[in-house]
């Protein structure tokens, strides 16, 4: 058994005998009270024509599985989808502060984190109760973006840089109903100190109480090559660590887990695992834990 993978079982085994943070418990805020239904998302479509995802294009870039293992992934997904839905809507334990606001990132380049953003988000938007929004705050190497042909788009960056744009008008439906999306926007040398500014944190509010269904993913840089990333951990309720299998150097990802320490919910998704499938190319295993790492865990 690997480290990485040592170390998520003790997680798992320590989420078994979570403690109830009061302060999570005695959460009151009204931002997912339930509403009357109604898509937020869907005044947006009469403005610009829904993005299409090609999947073939996304699967040549390695954002989408092959698709005879689309099946399979789903059934991952499925599994890896539950207990953060749980904590963003309260779904059976207590809502966890900004729950809704997730984070996806990774210690380095090259682990999965985009396509865990894509797929998790594909996921969640399956979901009947869930409007999803993915946004691309990987404004260093915004590859979603790109892929989607919304490179040169008004996006997060934009919004940021100029008080008086409203974000909802830069998000695009796609043709996934329930799932939307908001590029990087136009970049910019100053993109660190935009992403830790107030600025930032009033947008991802902004974002997150917009619908009482949504759900926020933030395709995020990674931890240990950019200081955007930790920008972002300061305004989000939960930060999902991708961590590559039989890939990532244990001093890498305790370097990377010691820079979250303080954030009250960081869970991990072991990618590219070959324990249980015949690929070894794309995610197919998964560990997941909940409860925050510590250095003796690894």
């Amino acid at each position: 058994m690997s480290v990485v993978e040592k170390a998520i079982r003790k997680l798992q085994e320590q989420k078994q005998h979570p403690a109830v943070d009061p302060a999570v418990a005695g959460d009151a805020s009204p931002a997912h009270e339930p509403l009357p239904a109604h898509s937020a998302d869907a005044a947006l479509a009469g403005r610009q024509p829904p993005i299409v995802l090609e999947r073939g294009v996304l699967r040549a870039a390695g954002l989408l599985p092959p698709e005879e293992d689309t099946a399979l992934l789903s059934r991952q997904y499925r599994k890896i989808k539950h207990p953060l839905v749980a904590q963003a809507i309260g779904r059976g334990v207590p809502r966890a502060p900004k729950g809704y606001l997730l984070m996806i990132t990774s210690a380095m380049s090259g682990e999965g984190k985009s396509f865990t953003a894509l797929n998790l988000a594909l996921s969640l938007a399956m979901e009947k109760d869930l409007h999803v929004l993915l946004v691309d705050a990987d404004v260093a190497k915004p590859q979603l973006s790109h892929m989607l042909g919304l490179g040169d788009s008004q996006g997060l960056l934009d919004v940021l840089r100029d008080p008086h744009l409203d974000v909802e008008s830069l998000i695009r439906t796609t043709d996934v109903p329930t799932l939307s999306f908001l590029p990087a926007g136009v970049g910019t040398e100053d993109a660190t100190e935009l992403l830790s500014s107030s600025r930032m944190s009033q947008i991802a509010d902004l974002l997150g109480r917009h619908d009482s269904r949504r759900i926020v993913i933030f395709d995020s840089p990674p931890l240990l090559q950019t200081t955007e990333s930790p920008a972002l951990t300061h305004v989000v309720g939960q930060i999902v660590v991708v961590v590559r299998a039989d890939s990532t150097p244990q001093p890498v990802l305790l370097d990377a887990l010691k820079t979250l320490q303080e954030h009250p919910s960081v869970s991990l998704v072991l990618n590219q695992s070959t324990r249980s499938v015949t690929s070894a190319y794309y995610y197919y295993g998964y560990d997941y834990g909940s409860e925050r790492p510590n250095r003796d865990s690894a």
